[in-house]
């Protein structure tokens, strides 16, 4: 079992940043690839980034790529995900999410424990 919890969402202008920080437990942090997804209203949860267990490859989405970074602090049982030059279209829940089976998948069905959310709102 890992237990997941998102923090860090909040209002922001557009052209802002925001860190949202994720924090596990239940399951030796550094055994899992860890991922972030979205969900817009009306939308499918969608992939933003992904880290392997040990945070040296990372993978992101074409819409985040160059504005985003994720990266995990295996001693503290973090993930972070840092998003600068915010727009609205970034607006959504934010997810952490753990495959124990280290993937490093961009697909949800991959990941077996999910936290509860975060909301980001990019205002214009």
């Amino acid at each position: 079992q890992v237990q997941l919890a998102e923090s860090g969402g909040g209002l922001v202008q557009a052209g802002g940043s925001l860190r949202l920080s994720c924090a596990a437990s239940g399951h030796p942090f550094n055994l899992y690839t860890m991922g972030w997804f979205r969900q817009a209203p009306g939308k499918e949860r969608e992939f933003v980034a992904a880290i392997s267990r040990s945070g040296s490859s990372t993978y992101y989405a074409d819409s985040v790529k160059g504005r985003s970074y994720v990266s995990r602090d295996n001693a503290k049982n973090m993930m972070y995900l840092q998003m600068n030059s915010l727009k609205p279209e970034d607006t959504a829940v934010y997810y952490c999410a753990a495959d124990l089976r280290s993937r490093n998948s961009y697909y949800p069905r991959d990941y077996e424990y999910w936290g509860q959310g975060t909301q980001v709102t990019v205002s214009s």
